[in-house]
């Protein structure tokens, strides 16, 4: 039997001094940004799952590098924290006295992190292994994931964010070119750089011409990417990364090389259309899949959040699937496993501005996520700042999360927590549609207006996130 309580039950009134805590209004923070478009968001108590504050929390927006969030957790649930790549060497004949009988295959397992070093040591373990020849050709393998020529084609030729996707890919899909003023002319160099090597390559290959615009040309020459570079954009030297489109080709280039430094000559040979067989003679593993994806929030790089996310679609489904299969995979995936029922997503990266998420669903989702553990150390600090926007050091209010920019759209997830304050996630999404419309994307110049629109978005989230400390503090 019931007990009815002794006073009754009233809400309880707000403090006399909630509204200088609360602070600005959101209309009014809104307002002052002047973003124009649309902006949402939408914050949750982690602890009870409650929505505390809302705007448009259901319309879909384009969150820019925020899928990434998505994408992680996707990869953790399907492949798990402790999921490793492996890239193998393996001999397709015998191997006797140091001599393969037959080809020596160089087979990619769609390692997002493989870089020049991991193929310096794994070459250093072919010749530990016994072997000086090869008398077979030497081919690759790129098949365990399908290859795309770039993450989204409406995207600046040059731009090294949007390189191909492969199997089999090396220093993410990035050549470093770099120049020298000699005399009226320039020395220039391609090469696969990394802190102890710089071995050159020819799979891509580049020549200064006699202009000023466009600074960079690409053409397809059947075996080697031929980039030019505008004479008037160089100045007396410098260097940048550019996208590789042939990843598989350049991973066996940059490999045959450093066999040679061991006395292993390599003939290449065609590439396998088919899974590999043979004996294994080397396996060299990526870091944890956890490792992975902190790379890849902090450094929010795009071929890392394609790789993970098409690898746990091909462990759901059984096989691999093209970028876009994937990413509507892992669109249903977010659907029914996080509960968001708006989810619509075209890549796992966020590049394509076509995707589009609810910030009522994400806020929920990493509400719902959070007691597993996994996704917010992950996480970069996001610092808060003073009005100058320095950053403000021991600052009571801590925030981790995820960026999102695109030009005239900048998106915000994470989660906030303050001293008394329960632990709050969040997501914020604002974009312009009309801005985005109004400038041309392949030209890879910033349009007019963007830098001071992404610097009031910046603006915006702060204070929409000081709001919610102080209203939902003690």
């Amino acid at each position: 039997m019931g007990c009815s309580p002794e006073t009754s039950l009233r809400p309880q009134a707000r403090p006399r001094d909630f509204g200088a805590r609360a602070g600005p209004r959101p209309d009014g923070l809104i307002e002052a940004a002047r973003l124009g478009g649309r902006v949402s968001y939408a914050v949750v108590d982690v602890a009870s799952g409650r929505v505390l504050e809302s705007r448009e929390g259901g319309l879909g927006q384009p969150p820019a590098s925020v899928t990434k969030v998505i994408t992680a957790l996707y990869a953790l649930d399907v492949l798990g924290p402790e999921h490793r790549f492996e890239t193998r060497l393996l001999a397709a004949g015998p191997l006797r006295d140091g001599v393969i009988d037959g080809d020596l295959i160089l087979a990619g397992g769609g390692d997002p992190s493989l870089d020049t070093d991991a193929l310096a040591e794994m070459a250093a373990r072919l010749k530990s292994a016994g072997v000086h020849e090869v008398r077979g050709a030497f081919r690759v393998w790129s098949g365990a994931q399908p290859y795309q020529r770039v993450i989204d084609p409406s995207q600046p030729a040059h731009v090294s964010y949007n390189p191909s996707i492969s199997g089999l890919n090396l220093n993410y899909n990035r050549v470093h070119f770099e120049w020298k003023q000699a005399g009226t002319g320039y020395t220039v160099t391609m090469d696969a750089r990394s802190a102890r090597y710089r071995p050159e390559v020819r799979v891509a290959r580049i020549t200064v011409a006699p202009r000023d615009l466009p600074v960079y040309t690409y053409a397809d020459r059947g075996d080697h990417d031929a980039w030019t570079v505008a004479r008037g954009a160089l100045g007396e030297g410098g260097s940048r990364w550019l996208p590789v489109r042939r990843p598989a080709a350049y991973t066996a280039e940059v490999f045959a090389t450093f066999a040679r430094t061991h006395g292993i000559e390599l003939t290449p040979g065609p590439p396998l259309d088919q899974p590999p067989a043979g004996q294994v003679l080397v396996t060299w593993k990526s870091p944890t899949l956890s490792d992975i994806l902190h790379g890849m929030l902090k450094y929010s790089n795009n071929l890392t959040a394609e790789l993970v996310g098409m690898a746990a679609t091909a462990r759901r489904r059984g096989q691999p699937a093209p970028l876009a299969v994937s990413a509507r995979e892992m669109s249903y995936w977010a659907q029914d496993r996080l509960r968001m029922p708006g989810a619509r997503l075209v890549d796992h990266s966020g590049l394509g501005e076509a995707s589009r998420l609810g910030a009522m669903g994400l806020a929920r989702a990493m509400a719902l996520t959070h007691s597993e553990g996994r996704l917010k150390p992950l996480l970069k600090d996001f610092p808060m700042r003073d009005g100058d926007g320095t950053p403000v050091p021991g600052h009571p209010v801590m925030v981790a999360a995820k960026t999102g920019t695109l030009y005239f759209v900048s998106s915000l997830a994470g989660y906030v927590s303050a001293p008394g304050s329960p632990e709050l996630a969040f997501a914020i999404f604002a974009a312009n549609s009309q801005l985005r419309e109004g400038y041309d994307r392949t030209s890879g110049e910033r349009p007019p207006g963007a830098y001071g629109w992404n610097q009031r978005a910046k603006e915006l989230q702060q204070g929409l996130i000081e709001r919610w400390a102080r209203i939902y503090g003690s």
